[in-house]
């Protein structure tokens, strides 16, 4: 419940769920350099300094969802230097990863959203793809009436 609260507090706070808009009002720099096919991005602190680092060659959707999950160590772990995402493993190891996978979720697909599709037929996955999450970590969501 408390990440469910920390997403939507942001989004409340600068009107957007867009985590390369939340990056920019956030002071968190974002970079996009070539990288191996397996590496998504990564979250780094340096003298005060945030950075996040995305894979170019990530289709958009990924690079949405990597941007989030990178911008959720930010706001969770400030001072982490959090390794790299790597495509064969969004099933998070550690607590960290598993928070961030957490909040990146609830930031892209906030409940609003959802109900947008409830007089639907449409599944959580089929809605998660629209909002371009990863079914690996779509099990992370939480709706509360």
């Amino acid at each position: 419940m408390r990440i469910k609260k920390i997403a939507e507090n942001l989004i409340k706070k600068y009107n957007t769920n867009d985590p390369f808009h939340l990056a920019e009002y956030m002071n968190v720099a974002i970079h996009e350099i070539p990288m191996h096919e397996e590496i998504m991005g990564f979250y780094k602190y340096s003298r005060r300094n945030q950075f996040i680092v995305l894979n170019a060659n990530l289709k958009l959707y990924l690079k949405k969802f990597t941007c989030a999950h990178e911008l959720s160590h930010s706001v969770l772990h400030p001072r982490a230097n959090t390794p790299f995402l790597r495509s064969n493993t969004l099933y998070p190891v550690g607590k960290i990863e598993k928070e961030a996978n957490k909040l990146a979720v609830e930031l892209l697909l906030p409940d609003t959203s959802i109900y947008n599709y409830q007089d639907t037929n449409m599944t959580i996955n089929e809605i998660g793809s629209i909002y371009g999450i990863p079914n690996e970590v779509l099990h992370l969501k939480k709706i509360y009436p």
